[in-house]
C-alpha cells in the first residue's frame, strides 16, 4: 500500500471533458452551450481541411478558420491571428490538432479572455493545462493563468485512427513526461499520484499495439485516455528538470516538440532518479521493470523512436548553450543541478546513449 503523505493540497482545474467515440459530432452543442455566436476555428497548415470541415458543421456561427498555427506558439503567428479576431468579432475558438493549435488557442485566450474547445489529434495533454509555452527571439517562456485553460475538451478516438505510427509513439511518450515528472513534483498528491501511475501504465501498453496495428481502436482509446490523464497531471502540478530541458532545447534550437520530450525523458528521469525513491518504487510496479529510466530509452526503441538529439537537428556546439540555460532562472527540481551532470547528460542524449543513473 502506498504511503500516505501527512498534508497535501489537491485543486482540480475547472475544464468540461467529452470523452468517446465520434464525439466531434458534438462541438455544435458544446458552442451553442457556451452561448457562442462568432467562432474562429485553428489549426496547423496541415489540417486545414479537416478544420474546414469542422467550421462548415458549425454553418453560420462559425467565421472561417486560421490555420497558421506552428510549433512553439510563435508570437508573430498569434500576432497574425489577433487580426483575425478583431476583423471578424470572434467570441470563442476552437482548436483542432495538437500542441501548436492548442499553444495558439491558449495565446489567443490570455490576450483576449476568449472562451475556448480544444479537440486533441495528438497525445500532447496541453489541453488539460493552465500553462502557455510561447516563443519569441528564441527564447520559449512559460505563463500559467487560468485564462488559458479551455473551457471544453473534446476527446475522440477517431480523431486519432490517423496519426502516423511516428508521431504516435512520441507523442504518447511526450504525454508520459508530464506523469512521470508529476510523481515527484514538489506540490504532488495522492490523487496526482493515481492519475499518473494509470498514465503511464495505460500509455506503455498502448503505444507498442500501435506501432504494429495503426487502427486499432482499444489501443488507441487507451493512449487517448492515458494521455487525457496525463494532461491533468501536468495541468494540476509543478514540472521540473525534464520540462525545463525540453523548453531550453525546443525554443532555443527550433527541435521537434514530441521528440525532443522522448528523448530526454530518459536521462532526466535517470538524473533524478537518486533523490526519488517513491516515484522510482512506482515507476517499477507500473513498467514492471527494475530501471525505470531504460525501460523509458526501450519504450521509445519499440515504438521506432529516433532516440538522438543529433538526429533531430541539435547543433553539437549548442550543447554548451543547452546547459547554461538549463542552469539560469533557478527552478524547483527533487535533486539539485549540477552543471557537470547536466553537461553528461545532454551528451548522452545527443549521441542516443543510453541513460545513466549517477
Amino acid at each position: 500500500m502506498a504511503r500516505l503523505p501527512e498534508s497535501f493540497v489537491y485543486s482540480a482545474n475547472a475544464s468540461r471533458v467529452v470523452f468517446g467515440a465520434g464525439s466531434v459530432g458534438r462541438v455544435g452543442e458544446e458552442v451553442d452551450r457556451l452561448r457562442l455566436q462568432r467562432v474562429l476555428v485553428l489549426s496547423t497548415p496541415q489540417q486545414e481541411d479537416f478544420a474546414l470541415t469542422v467550421a462548415s458543421r458549425l454553418a453560420a456561427k462559425s467565421v472561417g478558420v486560421f490555420s497558421g498555427a506552428a510549433m512553439h506558439t510563435p508570437v508573430n503567428v498569434t500576432e497574425q491571428a489577433m487580426r483575425d479576431i478583431q476583423e471578424k468579432d470572434v467570441d470563442g475558438l476552437v482548436a483542432i490538432g495538437g500542441g501548436s493549435t492548442t499553444g495558439l488557442s491558449k495565446a489567443l485566450a490570455l490576450r483576449t479572455d476568449l472562451p475556448q474547445i480544444a479537440i486533441p489529434t495528438t497525445y500532447a495533454g496541453s489541453e488539460m493545462t493552465p500553462i502557455l509555452g510561447e516563443t519569441a527571439n528564441g527564447q520559449k517562456k512559460t505563463i500559467t493563468s487560468p485564462k488559458v485553460l479551455p473551457e471544453v475538451v473534446i476527446y475522440d478516438v477517431d480523431l486519432t485512427l490517423s496519426l502516423p505510427v511516428a508521431l504516435s509513439g512520441t507523442s504518447g511518450i511526450n504525454a508520459i513526461a508530464h506523469a512521470v515528472e508529476a510523481l515527484y513534483a514538489q506540490d504532488r498528491n495522492p490523487i496526482i499520484d493515481l492519475m499518473a501511475g494509470e498514465a503511464i501504465c495505460a500509455l506503455a501498453k498502448a503505444l507498442p499495439t500501435i506501432k504494429l496495428d495503426q487502427e486499432n481502436r482499444e489501443a488507441r482509446s487507451l493512449a487517448l485516455y492515458g494521455a487525457w490523464l496525463a494532461g491533468t497531471c501536468l495541468g494540476a502540478v509543478g514540472m521540473s528538470l525534464h520540462h525545463k530541458l525540453c523548453h531550453t532545447l525546443g525554443g532555443t534550437f527550433d527541435l521537434p516538440h514530441a521528440e525532443t520530450h522522448t528523448i530526454m525523458l530518459p536521462h532526466a528521469l535517470a538524473y533524478n532518479a537518486p533523490a526519488v525513491p517513491e516515484a522510482i518504487g512506482r515507476l517499477k510496479r507500473v513498467l514492471e521493470t527494475d530501471d525505470p529510466s531504460l525501460a523509458l530509452y526501450e519504450l521509445a526503441g519499440q515504438v521506432g523512436a529516433v532516440r538522438a538529439l543529433k538526429d533531430i537537428g541539435m547543433p553539437e556546439e549548442g550543447l554548451g548553450q543547452a546547459r547554461a540555460l538549463a542552469l539560469s532562472n533557478p527552478y524547483w527540481n527533487p535533486r539539485q543541478l549540477d552543471e557537470d551532470r547536466i553537461g553528461r547528460l545532454l551528451h548522452r542524449a545527443y549521441a542516443g546513449l543510453p541513460p545513466l543513473v549517477e
